[in-house]
């Protein structure tokens, strides 16, 4: 456990389920109360003080994936972003795996519907996740893009985006979305031309925050179907007239976003920063570790890569004779949160998570029918 880092939480000890949702700091929901209490007392000077908060966020996620704030664009969430990238592509083939988690789907089921880009599903073995090798056997000359997670929701798989990027050269464009990494592991962000991640789950900061980089690429690439108000050049000039979109990621912004739930983003972000994404990985790496030896202890199948470089904090796993929902029940006696499927059960532990969610772990299963203590 990162001491210093956990210092800043509540989490009860059981909690296993960040992959679905981060509870935030105490950090974050001080942030929020006071700009929720700042806007309650508006002066004159509120409305602009508040709004400084989106370039606090904006300037720590740029920071945080090897970029700069002129390519980087608060979202309120990473579907945004991806309908952006979708929309976007004006024609073409886009690579996307089929077992992929829906949000990286949707987007590009509704440009082919629009004629504009087609998605091409990629099929990767069962307990794979897309490489280098599945994508570079796919393309074709009519590929314009590949859009994979960097990592996978199911298993933790964790993508090889510098492999990637180098497998699809540089006239493609490579759309990640990093909402199952960003913060949490170290990645080559800056290979990926577009990355894009919701703040509510690893990253802690509540719902209704998120962000996107758009790379150089990507900016002369990507058409700004979507963008509105916000995202035009003299933005403060209200003449009438339709003004061409900005040159920069801001492109991507459709209106004004809110400026408590920036608070709360900025002040998340600080914590990755202060205690860094090298420390959290390492901390969430041991949690995962132990996890992996109670389940194997207890004959449980993990279904997760066994290669620590090749996974990330996710970590599936099944009880042989056991339905899942049965597991689940055990573990949520013993306080344990976590992810259930209809084949499979997910735990995902933060730096945060202390050694005693291994203990309750065992406890569950040993409480198992058939099972000796």
């Amino acid at each position: 456990m990162l001491t210093s880092y956990a210092a800043h939480f509540d989490t009860p000890a059981g909690y296993l389920d960040f992959a679905r949702f981060g509870p935030p700091s105490r950090d974050a929901v001080a942030a929020t109360a006071r700009a929720m209490t700042e806007a309650a007392h508006a002066g004159h000077t509120t409305v602009d003080d508040l709004m400084r908060a989106e370039e606090t966020a904006r300037e720590a996620a740029a920071r945080l994936a090897g970029t700069d704030a002129e390519h980087t664009v608060l979202l309120p969430n990473a579907s945004t972003g991806l309908f952006h990238a979708a929309l976007g592509v004006r024609q073409g083939v886009v690579l996307v795996p089929r077992g992929d988690f829906p949000a990286n789907h949707y987007p590009w089921r509704r440009t082919a519907g629009l004629g504009r880009a087609t998605p091409r599903w990629l099929e990767p073995g069962p307990g794979e996740g897309v490489t280098a090798e599945l994508v570079r056997g796919a393309l074709t000359d009519d590929v314009v893009a590949v859009s994979v997670s960097a990592v996978d929701f199911r298993t933790g798989f964790r993508a090889d985006l510098a492999a990637l990027r180098e497998a699809i050269g540089p006239g493609r464009l490579l759309v990640v979305d990093a909402i199952q990494a960003f913060g949490v592991a170290e990645m080559v962000w800056e290979a990926a031309d577009v990355v894009v991640a919701g703040g509510q789950k690893w990253l802690r900061a509540g719902w209704a925050t998120g962000f996107a980089t758009l790379s150089d690429r990507a900016l002369g690439m990507l058409e700004p179907v979507l963008t509105g108000w916000t995202g035009v050049r003299d933005v403060g000039v209200f003449d009438g007239a339709e003004h061409p979109p900005a040159l920069s990621a801001q492109r991507w912004s459709i209106t004004n976003l809110s400026p408590v739930t920036a608070a709360a983003f900025a002040a998340a972000l600080d914590l990755v920063e202060r205690h860094t994404v090298r420390a959290i990985e390492a901390a969430v790496a041991e949690r995962i570790d132990e996890l992996t030896e109670v389940i194997r202890r207890h004959r449980g199948r993990v279904l997760s890569p066994a290669d620590p470089a090749r996974r990330a904090g996710i970590l599936s796993f099944s009880m042989p004779e056991h339905d899942p929902s049965h597991v689940a029940k055990a573990l949520h006696a013993e306080g344990v949160a976590l992810t259930v499927r209809e084949d499979s059960l997910r735990l995902s532990p933060h730096a945060s998570t202390p050694p005693e969610a291994s203990e309750r772990l065992a406890a569950a299963l040993r409480a198992l029918p058939g099972r000796r203590s």
